[in-house]
């Protein structure tokens, strides 16, 4: 794994990535962040080397490097998913690698189900802790001391400071936002009713497929995380509905201007 970080970051640095302050992960609700970044390189995932390949529909496979509100971003547009058959080390390697580039702080999005009764689908809510029920652990196996401890503390998953500021650019721009936990199941099967009652009882307000793997391997690397969800259907007790993956993007996509907007005053703000 060392290896194959260190050579991929030699590679985005030789294509120009240098010294990003930020990194972004975006996943459904932040398509519409690429219209606002100033891209100085975007490079396909299959062009760079020991990089996964995203499967899913609507998420594009490419390496953003630019500037947003006057801050050096690196741009994961598209991530990869336990589900689609990558195991969790390769799930993460992206978040290996834009360590090693010099990134100290990650925003990462995604779509989730609310279980919530004060959420409705369009909603945007700030992760302040995750619940990890995925079936794999990211830092299974051997520990290499050059990425980080072997045991990592995770009380401060997303940073208090970061969601504090973004409460502040929400209210400025008269956003409404939520806060509240989010818990990570494998997929790609959405949730059965059951399941979604077993989400609420357990303590989280949504439920989703993705992002805790990345946030533990970035607090692994001590770096400083802040999520942020965007409730694409709900789970609440006596209205659960089918849902499917196009419903989900079209909500996601509901909120992606507004969320965009958002992100682009926070950044300024940091």
């Amino acid at each position: 794994m060392w290896e194959k970080v260190q050579q991929t970051v030699n590679f985005l640095k030789e294509q120009g990535f240098t010294n990003p302050e930020y990194a972004i992960v975006l996943g459904s609700g932040l398509g519409k962040l690429v219209d606002v970044i100033e891209i100085e390189k975007s490079i396909p995932y299959k062009e760079i080397p020991n990089f996964p390949v995203s499967t899913v529909a609507g998420h594009s496979g490419n390496l953003i490097y630019g500037t947003i509100a006057g801050k050096k971003v690196v741009v994961q547009q598209g991530r990869f998913h336990y589900y689609e058959g990558w195991d969790m080390k390769q799930v993460t390697f992206p978040i290996r690698v834009f360590k090693f580039l010099g990134v100290e702080k990650l925003i990462v999005s995604n779509a989730s189900g609310g279980v919530n009764a004060n959420f409705k689908v369009g909603d945007i809510m700030l992760i302040n802790d995750h619940i990890n029920m995925m079936p794999e652990h990211p830092l299974h196996g051997p520990n290499d001391e050059r990425f980080g401890p072997r045991f990592v503390d995770m009380h401060d998953a997303y940073d208090k400071k970061m969601i504090s500021i973004m409460e502040d650019v929400a209210k400025d721009e008269n956003v409404k936002i939520h806060k509240g936990i989010y818990l990570a199941l494998q997929g790609p099967t959405f949730e059965t009713p059951a399941e979604y009652g077993m989400v609420r009882r357990m303590g989280a307000d949504c439920v989703g497929m993705s992002t805790v793997p990345e946030v533990i391997v970035a607090k692994h690397m001590s770096m400083t995380c802040f999520g942020v969800s965007v409730i694409t259907d709900l789970g609440l007790e006596g209205i659960i509905e089918a849902v499917s993956h196009e419903e989900v993007q079209k909500a996601a996509k509901s909120a992606e201007k507004t969320l965009s907007k958002l992100i682009v005053k926070f950044l300024g703000k940091l």
